[in-house]
């Protein structure tokens, strides 16, 4: 059994998952709203993305764009952790989330890991980047 993120997005779920599989590499499948054999004639206009999955070693980051005529909220209360193999990874990635958002804790050796940070990507994606903690 795994738990994998699902994030919904606000109209920009493709640019998010392609920015995604350009930092973590991996397969991207996407499929629009206008994909789906019913979809409405205000889905069949839309290039929403009904359904994306970026799949990366094993574990899956899922993704949609809220539905043809609904806003949703945007995301307020959830972290994606990533924790890279190495410092130099770690910074990479930290650094190309960070590009067009928001640091909200420089990546930075604290008391349980050689390396953290926390961002808010350009998406609104919040982030916790590290190395394994210390045990």
């Amino acid at each position: 059994m795994s738990f994998d993120p699902y994030i919904h997005f606000q109209g920009n779920c493709r640019e998010a998952m392609t920015a995604y599989q350009t930092i973590f590499g991996g397969t991207l499948q996407v499929t629009g709203y206008a994909d789906a054999p019913d979809a409405t004639t205000e889905a069949m206009a839309s290039d929403l993305v009904m359904h994306a999955a970026l799949m990366v070693g094993g574990r899956m980051l899922l993704a949609s764009d809220f539905p043809p005529g609904f806003a949703g909220e945007r995301q307020q209360a959830v972290t994606i952790s990533h924790i890279a193999a190495s410092g130099s990874e770690a910074q990479r990635v930290f650094d190309l989330l960070a590009d067009g958002g928001a640091v909200i804790m420089p990546y930075a050796p604290t008391f349980w890991s050689d390396g953290f940070g926390m961002v808010k990507d350009r998406f609104g994606t919040h982030w916790m980047v590290s190395l394994p903690w210390r045990g």
